[in-house]
């Protein structure tokens, strides 16, 4: 891959296509093209895609079950396409995550992802890390029960990187709690965020994992010094380049939150709010 013009697929942070739409996205590789609606716009892009003009399709799921079982990264790369990973993996909660496979099936995911695709191109979100109450004035709790759970297993199959970020609490996502009786979301204070990335940090850190956060600018410059962790970027394409060799774009992606940390480059996303629907059903979804 030498071309300067090739471009990066997101599929993508609209919707789940690898649990639920990888029939429609391997359908439409076949045909070589791409119609992508502009989310506000509603302007249809015409998008052609080649292995001479894609250099890499980031993959974003909470469940590539169905993407593995049908080979689906398989026949990608036999046509030529290079693939990368963002697998969202947090601990159980039921209710914040109702759609989403058990703990141990989502495990034996990642293991089987870096088995086949290489560990490297690979990289675990924990992400959004929640508190919250099930009734107004009960404890507080958040979802981070199982957490080593998960690092020893990404650190089992070679995985070194982990992204996460805090909820963000938006007027939707609000509105959606609220209709669960007793339940509401939490915003702690700067310096409980501080002490849960720290211990995150620490705890990643033995295991061999590195810390990245998305879109947290404020938290990582009150950060102590002797912190290691690091804005991260979700289309890595300086990765993604050292990984598949050819040039990309290092352009930063306007259409991200850069103000708060983002450091992700341009890329095109193929999915779809309203085309594709995710049916997770997550109660702090950002797409719904």
């Amino acid at each position: 891959m030498n071309d300067r013009n090739a471009i990066v697929i997101s599929a993508s942070r609209r919707t789940d296509i690898p649990a639920f739409h990888m029939p429609w996205f391997m359908d439409r590789i076949g045909t070589g093209v791409f119609e992508v609606v502009h989310p506000f716009s509603r302007k249809i892009r015409i998008v052609p895609v080649s292995a001479a003009s894609v250099h890499t399709i980031v993959f974003w799921s909470k469940n590539f079950g169905p993407f593995l079982e049908e080979g689906c990264g398989e026949r990608l790369e036999a046509r030529g396409f290079h693939l990368y990973f963002q697998f969202t993996l947090n601990p159980e909660d039921p209710v914040l995550e109702p759609g989403v496979p058990p703990l141990e099936n989502r495990l034996a995911q990642l293991r089987e992802l870096a088995l086949r695709f290489g560990a490297a191109g690979v990289n675990w979100r924990l992400d959004p890390i929640c508190f919250y109450r099930l009734e107004e004035k009960g404890r507080m709790r958040n979802n981070l029960g199982k957490v080593e759970r998960i690092a020893d297993a990404a650190a089992a199959a070679g995985i070194a990187s982990c992204t996460t970020s805090f909820l963000d609490l938006y007027a939707k996502v609000r509105r959606r709690a609220a209709g669960r009786s007793g339940f509401c979301f939490v915003d702690p204070p700067l310096a409980a965020k501080i002490e849960t990335l720290l211990g995150i940090e620490t705890m990643l850190a033995r295991r061999g994992i590195s810390l990245f956060t998305c879109c947290e600018a404020q938290l990582l410059a009150s950060l102590p010094e002797t912190s290691t962790v690091r804005a991260g970027s979700c289309i890595p394409s300086e990765r993604l380049v050292a990984l598949y060799g050819g040039s990309l774009s290092m352009a930063r992606d306007p259409g991200q939150r850069r103000s708060q940390g983002c450091l992700c480059r341009v890329s095109v996303d193929v999915g779809s709010y309203g085309r594709q629907r995710c049916r997770h059903g997550c109660l702090y979804c950002y797409a719904l």
